[in-house]
C-alpha cells in the first residue's frame, strides 16, 4: 500500500505565511518553510497603528497579520524588518504634522463611533420591509463569454458588469446585475464580485484637520476595482425621515437614499454598518457608486457598492463624493441625505442647509450641498 502512495500528494488548505506561524508558535524548525530557531519568534507586522519615543528610542503599536487587534503590541525599531510599512507609516505621519502645524485652530475630535454600533456585512431589514429572494439563475458554462441575453444581466435586458480581472467596465450611472444563488455557475464565476465582500486590507484612523475618523487602504488598489459595500438597515421613507429629525438635533447620522427608480427605502449606517460608515467626503474622490442586484432584484432595494475611480496608493484615504453627479437621465442612488453628520457625514433630505467641504482638494466646490 505504501509503495502505491510514493506519487500521491495532497493539497494543504493552511497557507504559506499561516504554516509558518505553526512553526514559530510550535518552536518546530522546517527548512523547507525557512524556519530555524534564529526566527521563531519573526512574525509578519500587518500595519502600523501608533509611535511613541521613550528616552530617544522609538516604539512602535504593531498590529500582527493573523492576530486580533487586542494582541497588538508595542515594539522598539530594531525589532521590525518592515521597510517599506515602515516608511509608509512615516509619510503619513508627517503629512499629519504639517496639516497641524498651518492650522489656526485646534482640530474638533469626535466621540468616535456610537457604543451600540454593531459591524454587520449586509443589510439589516427593518420593521415592514421584505427582502423577495430571486426565483431563476443562469446555466451558463462560462458567464463572460455567454451569449447577448443568456447570463444573469443580459436577462434583465442591461450589459455584464465586469472584465476578466473583476474590474467594473460599466459607466457610472448603470446597474450592475451579478449572478445569483439559483445560477449553476461556481464561486470563481467572474460575474461575483461584490457578493464576495472587502478583499483589500484597510483600517480606520483619526483625521487631523476636523474631519473625524476616515478610513485609509493597507495596500495597492487597481482602478474600477471593486472596494466595499454601503450597508446598514433597511428603512422605509417615512422612518428616516423622522430618524432624521433625531439625527440632526444630536449632529450624527448615516442616512443613503436608494431612489434608483423611486425615493421609498433608505439605509441607515448609523447603528449597524461595516467600514463604509467612516468614509469622508471629497470633492475629488477615489470612489464612485454603483447600484447592484444580486439575489433581489426589487428595483427599489438596490446593493450600494464603491468601486475605485483610479489607482489608489498604499496608504491612502478613500473618499466618495456625498453629492455626486452622473449623467442626467441616470441620477441613480448617488447622493447621501443632505444635512451634516458624523465625521462629516449627511444628513436628513428634506432641509437644504450650505454645508462647508473640509476635502482640501483643488477642485473642492467648498460647500457639500
Amino acid at each position: 500500500m505504501a509503495e502505491n502512495l510514493k506519487g500521491c500528494s495532497v493539497c494543504c488548505k493552511s497557507s504559506w505565511n499561516q504554516l509558518q506561524d505553526l512553526c514559530r508558535l510550535a518552536k518546530l524548525s522546517c527548512p523547507a518553510l525557512g524556519i530555524s530557531k534564529r526566527n521563531f519568534y519573526d512574525f509578519e507586522v500587518e500595519y502600523l497603528c501608533d509611535y511613541k519615543k521613550i528616552r530617544e528610542q522609538e516604539y512602535y503599536l504593531v498590529k500582527w497579520r493573523g492576530y486580533p487587534e487586542s494582541e497588538s503590541t508595542w515594539e522598539p525599531r530594531q525589532n521590525l524588518k518592515c521597510v517599506r510599512i515602515l516608511k509608509q507609516f512615516h509619510k503619513d505621519l508627517e503629512r499629519e504634522l504639517l496639516r497641524r502645524h498651518h492650522r489656526s485652530k485646534p482640530p474638533r475630535h469626535l466621540d468616535g463611533p456610537p457604543r451600540a454600533f454593531v459591524y454587520i456585512n449586509e443589510y439589516r431589514v427593518g420593521e415592514g420591509i421584505t427582502l423577495n429572494q430571486v426565483a431563476v439563475g443562469c446555466e451558463c458554462q462560462d458567464c463572460l463569454w455567454a451569449p447577448v441575453g443568456g447570463c444573469c444581466p443580459g436577462a434583465s435586458l442591461h450589459k455584464f458588469a465586469y472584465n476578466d480581472q473583476g474590474q467594473v467596465r460599466l459607466r457610472a450611472g448603470l446597474p450592475i446585475y451579478e449572478c445569483n444563488s439559483r445560477c449553476s455557475c461556481g464561486y470563481d464565476c467572474p460575474n461575483r464580485v461584490v457578493q464576495k465582500g472587502i478583499r483589500y486590507d484597510l483600517c480606520i484612523f483619526r483625521t487631523d484637520d476636523g474631519r473625524g475618523w476616515g478610513v485609509r487602504t493597507l495596500e495597492k488598489i487597481r482602478k474600477n476595482s471593486f472596494v466595499m459595500e454601503y450597508v446598514g438597515e433597511i428603512i422605509t421613507s417615512e422612518e428616516a425621515e423622522r430618524r432624521g429629525q433625531i439625527y440632526d438635533r444630536q449632529g450624527a447620522t448615516y442616512l443613503f437614499d436608494l431612489d434608483y427608480v423611486e425615493d421609498v427605502y433608505t439605509v441607515d449606517a448609523a447603528y449597524y454598518g461595516n467600514i463604509s460608515h467612516f468614509v469622508n467626503h471629497s470633492c475629488d474622490p477615489n470612489l464612485q457608486v454603483y447600484n447592484v442586484f444580486i439575489d433581489n432584484l426589487d428595483e427599489r432595494l438596490p446593493r450600494i457598492a464603491f468601486f475605485a475611480t483610479r489607482t489608489i496608493r498604499a496608504g491612502e484615504e478613500l473618499t466618495f463624493d456625498y453629492n455626486m453627479q452622473v449623467d442626467p437621465v441616470d441620477m441613480e442612488s448617488t447622493r447621501m441625505d443632505s444635512n451634516f453628520g458624523l465625521a462629516g457625514l449627511p444628513g436628513s433630505p428634506k432641509k437644504r442647509v450650505r454645508i462647508e467641504c473640509k476635502c482640501g482638494t483643488e477642485s473642492c466646490r467648498k460647500y457639500l450641498f
